[in-house]
């Protein structure tokens, strides 16, 4: 891995965090107070890369996701290895987010709350039946063309890119049209990302100018319990499914071959970058050729223990924000938003922010405007970890997989060769 490829893949999330940490000074520098808006004045810098964002989320959710449901070579998704595959990062990534719902109730990231809204303006909880409804349907067309209805807006976009897929598939005249509508997405999400940076200098200039300290103390406080329990994970449920996919030998196996891929998955800060470091370990270590290309390419992109881990985060902490705390009630609907978020839909091209918009359109409605920046600079904090978690914990999952296609005593065998 070479040097100017790990600086090249930072620079942009060192710039940000710069711009945040430059907007963090001003504010603390020019706080406001009764006389004066001090830093607060920047706050306009920050709204309109949200409003530019919020204005293309929609079109570009249903480009992306068709498209890539449209263009499929094969609609044969079934089989043992598929399920096998998909089941498991199913569950592990639901024991991911149980893990941190339990540490975000006992641990929670934010004390104090920033801001004196009333509980009530954030809106009631559904009831599990009306919550269901709600996640996968809107009323109507109308609804589906809103930020505030994004599960809907996923699921009518599936089904519309297998209607595409059975007549005519991808080189059907709305396939093609569906691939460039979401090139040109891409490029208006690259676009507006280049103004980042300075919308968040502008979004923690008006943070901390308004909030103060606390809002240091906060990020502080959550990331000294995500970064721990990253390493605490790796040490304890990586061997537990390399023991359980592999048996006798798996966890001393699996500690032997997973350095060089967390250091890649470290170093390029990607899970697609990670997936030939990862081909490889799994072809040293005898995994079939036929689980690995099919686990490693689908884990790059559905495998997302740690984007687990920072969901319920991201959840815990805006809740925090507006003076609430997860509760027991809370846990069906925080899970299933945090794997349907991380799990189902990180895999979409250019669908970096999707899961902050799922989280506010389903727990933040009415505060999206002071909800998704805070959750896009958690992202970015955890980046780093969550991606090692992530790509690294594909070749495990391999071992998992194996079991169940190869028989539980595959590793053994090929130990004695």
């Amino acid at each position: 891995m070479e040097k100017k490829s790990i600086v090249r893949n930072y620079l942009f999330l060192a710039v940000m965090l710069g711009a945040m940490v430059l907007g963090a000074i001003a504010g603390r520098i020019w706080p406001a107070t009764e006389t004066s808006a001090g830093a607060t004045v920047l706050k306009p810098l920050g709204t309109v890369f949200i409003n530019m964002m919020f204005c293309i989320v929609v079109p570009m959710v249903f480009a992306s996701i068709s498209s890539a449901v449209a263009s499929m070579e094969s609609r044969k998704r079934a089989g043992k290895i598929m399920g096998v595959t998909v089941g498991t990062f199913v569950v592990t990534g639901a024991i991911a987010a149980v893990i941190m719902y339990v540490l975000m109730m006992v641990f929670p990231p934010v004390l104090t709350a920033w801001t004196e809204l009333p509980a009530g303006e954030l809106g009631e909880y559904a009831s599990l039946s009306d919550l269901i409804v709600n996640f996968f349907t809107a009323s109507d067309f109308v609804g589906l063309l809103t930020r505030r209805a994004m599960l809907p807006l996923i699921v009518f976009s599936l089904l519309f890119g297998f209607s595409v897929n059975l007549s005519g598939g991808k080189d059907s005249l709305v396939a093609r049209f569906l691939e460039d509508l979401t090139n040109v997405m891409l490029k208006f999400v690259k676009i507006i990302t280049y103004y980042a940076p300075v919308a968040f200098f502008g979004f923690f200039a008006d943070l901390v100018a308004t909030y103060g300290s606390q809002i240091t103390q906060s990020y502080t406080r959550a990331m000294a319990v995500y970064y721990p329990l990253c390493f605490i994970y790796i040490f304890t449920a990586w061997p537990l499914f390399a023991w359980f996919g592999g048996g006798k030998g798996g966890i001393g196996a699996m500690f032997r071959h997973i350095a060089k891929p967390a250091v890649v998955s470290l170093g390029t800060c990607s899970s697609v970058a990670t997936i030939p470091t990862n081909m490889e370990e799994a072809a040293d270590t005898g995994i079939s050729k036929d689980v690995a290309d099919m686990v490693l390419p689908l884990g790059a992109t559905m495998h997302m223990d740690g984007s687990c881990f920072s969901c319920v985060l991201k959840i815990a902490f805006v809740l925090g924000v507006f003076g609430q705390r997860l509760t027991p009630g809370m846990l069906v609907s925080v899970i299933l938003v945090a794997v349907l978020s991380s799990v189902g839909m990180s895999g979409v091209p250019g669908g970096g922010y999707i899961g902050e918009y799922i989280i506010c359109s389903i727990f933040f409605p009415t505060q999206m405007e002071i909800a998704f920046p805070i959750l896009v600079v958690i992202g970015n904090l955890v980046d780093p970890p969550a991606t090692m978690i992530n790509a690294a914990g594909d070749y495990v999952v391999c071992y998992v997989v194996s079991r169940f296609v190869d028989g539980k005593d595959w590793l053994q065998k090929q130990l004695k060769r």
